[in-house]
């Protein structure tokens, strides 16, 4: 029954009347649990709320599958308000986007382009800009403009999902060069062909990146809310002697909140993934498929 619901979140994810119908009738479905509000204004209150409670952030303008050059600027016209509100804030974030957003799927030369107007601000603020992971159709494109801005910008990474087959080999080439990645597992409907159909190999090829990428010269973002996966990274942590400096753990804006803030008091390094934004359907969807207990804090958010 839960792959069912699984697989039926997905598919509705990607579903763009859905979309359009979610945005104009706002973050009332229960949404608002996830997500930060539709404005840079919220975002930053959220931000400022959680670095009050010993957290970092990563925040993120939702968008995704941008098929409008004009949508495309826009987007990342609000990463570049995103960075400019985090520096005049003075709170401590950084930002996450993803490149379809940007206008990956237009042309690579628009997305090279948005992607370059963004990083220049980062870098000019010392802001760390994290490349979101989408599904397997861009996952080469996004590891290969991410190797061609690299020779620019040492101030970006990106995200290696678990579920593929491929991504050891991936943690190992970008860790070695020192890449930021965040390590996830992933939450795209793919085919067997590309991706582990089953959640105990995806669990343990998680920890193989997990460990690969701690050990590496790379930044390691531990980004889940499994408390096995957690508890294997402390002691893997603990008995390499891995320094704070190296890694942190991420979970997502409104999940598992009493265990992020265990963390926190554990002394361990935490950041917050925090969306916001009214293009919120896809990222909400998603969520409710990776555990569709969370389908009834919606209902309760709705009737309510």
């Amino acid at each position: 029954m839960e792959q069912l619901m699984r697989s039926l979140f997905l598919s509705m994810a990607q579903n763009r009347a859905a979309n359009r119908w979610a945005k104009r009738y706002g973050l009332r479905l229960g949404a608002q649990r996830f997500v930060a509000g539709e404005t840079i204004d919220d975002a930053i209150r959220v931000v400022r709320t959680l670095n009050q409670q010993g957290m970092t952030v990563t925040l993120d303008h939702l968008g995704e599958f941008v098929n409008d050059e004009s949508e495309a600027n826009e987007a990342a016209d609000y990463c570049v308000r995103t960075l400019e509100a985090i520096h005049a804030s003075g709170v401590d974030a950084s930002l996450s986007l993803k490149m379809t957003q940007t206008g990956l799927d237009i042309s690579r030369e628009l997305c090279m382009s948005n992607m370059r107007r963004i990083l220049d601000v980062a870098k000019k603020y010392g802001l760390l800009v994290t490349i979101d992971m989408e599904d397997f159709s861009h996952c080469q494109i996004t590891l290969d403009i991410l190797d061609e801005l690299r020779k620019d910008y040492d101030n970006v990474g990106t995200v290696i999902q678990a579920y593929l087959y491929r991504s050891l080999e991936d943690v190992q080439r970008l860790g070695a060069e020192g890449v930021h990645l965040r390590i996830v597992k992933g939450a795209y409907k793919e085919p067997p062909e590309v991706a582990f159909p089953d959640k105990a190999d995806v669990d343990a090829n998680y920890i193989k990146l997990m460990e690969a990428q701690l050990l590496s010269k790379g930044f390691t973002a531990i980004a889940t809310h499994d408390e096995k996966m957690i508890e294997h990274a402390k002691s893997f942590i603990a008995k390499h002697n891995i320094p704070k400096e190296k890694y942190e753990f991420q979970m997502l804006y409104g999940i598992r909140t009493n265990l992020q803030q265990q963390l926190v008091r554990e002394g361990y390094p935490m950041r917050v993934y925090v969306p916001y934004g009214n293009d919120w359907y896809g990222y909400f969807m998603r969520r409710l498929a990776e555990r569709p207990a969370n389908v009834g804090f919606v209902l309760k958010g709705m009737f309510n």
